[in-house]
C-alpha cells in the first residue's frame, strides 16, 4: 500500500484561522519582547547613568528607526497582555467554542493594534 503524502509541507499555502494567526503572533511577541530586553536594559542603564548619557539617549530616540522599534516593541507587550488573558481564559474553558473563539480574536487584535497606535501617537 502506497501513500501519498507530502515529502514536505507547502507553509505558504496553509490558510491559518485567525484564533491560529493570533497565537502564532502571541508567540512572535513574546520572542521580540525577550530579544529587546538587552537593548532595553542598556538604554535604561545608560539614560540613569549621566546627565550626557541622558541627552545621548533622548537624541537617540529622536531616530525615526528608534521609534520605530520602540513602537513594536509597544506592539508586542500588548499584544502579548491581550492574548495571554485570552490564553487564560481559554486554559479555565471559557469561549471554546469556535464562534466565541473567532470573536476573542478579533477582539485581542483590535485592542492591541488600537492600544498601539493610541499610544504610540501620544508618545510620538
Amino acid at each position: 500500500m502506497q501513500k501519498t503524502r507530502p515529502k514536505h509541507l507547502a507553509l505558504w499555502q496553509i490558510r491559518l484561522p485567525l484564533p491560529g494567526i493570533v497565537s502564532i503572533l502571541h508567540r512572535i511577541s513574546g520572542l521580540l519582547m525577550f530579544a529587546a530586553i538587552p537593548l532595553m536594559l542598556y538604554a535604561l542603564e545608560g539614560s540613569l547613568s549621566s546627565a550626557e548619557r541622558f541627552a545621548a539617549f533622548k537624541d537617540c530616540i529622536g531616530n525615526p528607526l528608534v521609534k520605530l522599534f520602540l513602537l513594536a516593541v509597544l506592539w508586542a507587550y500588548l499584544h502579548h497582555a491581550c492574548a495571554g488573558l485570552r490564553f487564560l481564559f481559554l486554559d479555565i474553558h471559557k469561549g471554546l467554542d469556535l464562534k466565541t473563539a473567532r470573536f476573542t480574536s478579533y477582539v485581542v487584535l483590535a485592542v492591541s493594534l488600537s492600544l498601539t497606535v493610541i499610544i504610540g501617537a501620544i508618545t510620538w
